[in-house]
């Protein structure tokens, strides 16, 4: 593997745009890519769970790739999740993806069949990880989806024996002892990117210096205040900033979570992402006229504006 910098901040997982028709918009990542370039965000994680990874095929998730390696011309990382059920798909999306030049790339657990022992998931891993060799490779961990509950810790142990490019993991799971246990591994040998945007002050309280999410992607002023105020060592601060996380993702939860709900939000704030695929349902013009009034109601920041806007002054 090639000497790389460790990811340190947020890595914002970038919904993927669909048109009416429910094809892909690759033209709506190049104002997707302005908006997070000139925001506190360090990197985006394309097709993962908030991509709607599994409900796109192989040649669109590479489009798509191609098409944000393009937009970021620099600015930012691009991780590319290259997971799969298939492993000879994952291999050919990490491939592509390294071909392509992506920063890193990150695989989490087939969930159809599943593997039935630690020694087992690094066998599936092998392959995909040799795929882009001079990639830093992470294990995306998140069994509330999967079914996967293997433990983390164990897998790093064993798979650094065999995945020369094991960097660490994308740790989305409420967990916080077994993350401790992957981030005091071998002295912190590994990176542990948070993955609960709701839970990111816990997280970084455990020693996590980067996190994945979706909610970064129009809340990067609020969790900026976070990494900031951890950083100073002042939880009060961090802890007021986490409570404007937490009602809107509460507010989410309750359109369906942060994919069908997030891209809803996306659309409100002036980036076309348009519906999610089937079989998660459409929003409708009901849903998203009480959607902003729930958010405008918690002091959530505008709609509509073309500038990114500090939204910790807003909700300051």
């Amino acid at each position: 593997m090639r000497t790389y910098e460790r990811l340190k901040g947020m890595i914002a997982a970038v919904f993927t745009p669909m048109d009416k028709q429910g094809r892909v918009d690759l033209t709506v990542i190049g104002r997707y890519a302005a908006r997070i370039a000139s925001s506190p965000v360090q990197g985006v994680f394309v097709c993962g769970t908030t991509g709607e990874f599994a409900s796109l095929t192989v040649r669109e998730r590479k489009e798509v790739l191609e098409q944000w390696i393009a937009a970021a011309a620099g600015r930012f990382k691009v991780i590319a999740h290259v997971g799969h059920d298939c492993r000879l798909e994952a291999e050919e999306l990490a491939r592509h993806a390294a071909q392509a030049g992506a920063d890193g790339v990150a695989a989490i657990a087939p969930s159809f069949f599943k593997p039935a022992a630690v020694g087992d998931l690094v066998d599936f891993f092998v392959s995909v990880a040799q795929a882009a060799a001079e990639l830093p490779f992470y294990y995306y961990h998140m069994p509330s989806i999967t079914g996967v509950c293997l433990p983390v810790d164990r897998f790093l142990a064993e798979g650094r024996k065999r995945i020369p490019n094991l960097a660490g993991t994308k740790f989305t799971h409420n967990d916080l002892m077994e993350m401790g246990a992957c981030l005091d591994l071998d002295g912190g040998a590994f990176e542990v990117l948070h993955g609960f945007d709701e839970m990111l002050a816990a997280g970084l309280a455990m020693g996590a210096v980067a996190g994945v999410g979706s909610t970064y992607n129009y809340l990067p002023g609020v969790y900026n205040g976070i990494f900031e105020a951890m950083e100073r060592g002042d939880l009060k601060r961090a802890r007021a900033w986490q409570m404007h996380s937490i009602r809107t993702v509460e507010i989410l939860v309750r359109y369906g979570g942060g994919v069908r709900a997030g891209k809803a939000v996306m659309n409100l704030a002036g980036i076309a992402c348009g519906d999610c695929r089937a079989p998660i349902r459409p929003f409708s013009a009901d849903e998203y006229r009480q959607l902003q009034e729930d958010l405008q109601r918690i002091g959530f920041p505008g709609f509509g504006e073309t500038e990114e806007t500090p939204e910790d002054k807003k909700w300051e």
